[in-house]
């Protein structure tokens, strides 16, 4: 049976643990399977005439990893001149290691199977476009990241 490789995938259950980060306001989860690790800011090296979410590379002990600017991905505005500088969260995908530049680090959550439920119909095109699905906490939403579309629709680019 032939699979339409152009419709978005099944909603799947998932539970385990997330490493949570912040991007504006928004409190995104990724697998924390997924995470190689999260580093504080890191020297860039511009890429030119490379897609604008693409901050730079960063020499991880030898291994060149793109970063992924989250605030650009998300077609949110820069961050303020007064705050810290982004952190990065490098996880792997089909493609390689990549560095996920988000504002802050969460902790790491445990999440139930049965609490996950459909993106809201209220975030924006750009956040909806890279969320699989969500959980309900006492006072946010965590928007479970589909890591492998975040990286896709920037690797389908020229660089």
């Amino acid at each position: 049976m032939a699979m339409d490789s152009s419709a978005k995938p099944a909603m799947v259950a998932a539970s385990g643990q997330f490493s949570t980060f912040f991007v504006a306001d928004l409190f995104f989860g990724v697998d924390v399977l997924h995470v190689q690790e999260v580093l504080r800011s890191q020297q860039m090296t511009p890429v030119p005439q490379a897609p604008d979410v693409i901050e730079g590379l960063i020499n991880l002990r030898g291994q060149i990893v793109t970063a992924i600017d989250m605030r650009r991905r998300l077609l949110l505005p820069e961050r303020a001149a007064n705050h810290p500088d982004s952190m990065n969260m490098v996880v792997r995908t089909a493609d390689g290691a990549v560095s996920l530049l988000v504002d802050e680090i969460g902790d790491v959550l445990d999440m139930d199977a049965s609490d996950y439920e459909r993106p809201p119909d209220n975030l924006t095109p750009a956040a909806k476009e890279l969320v699989r699905g969500v959980y309900k906490l006492k006072d946010r939403l965590l928007l479970v990241l589909d890591e492998e579309r975040t990286v896709d629709l920037v690797v389908g680019r020229s660089v």
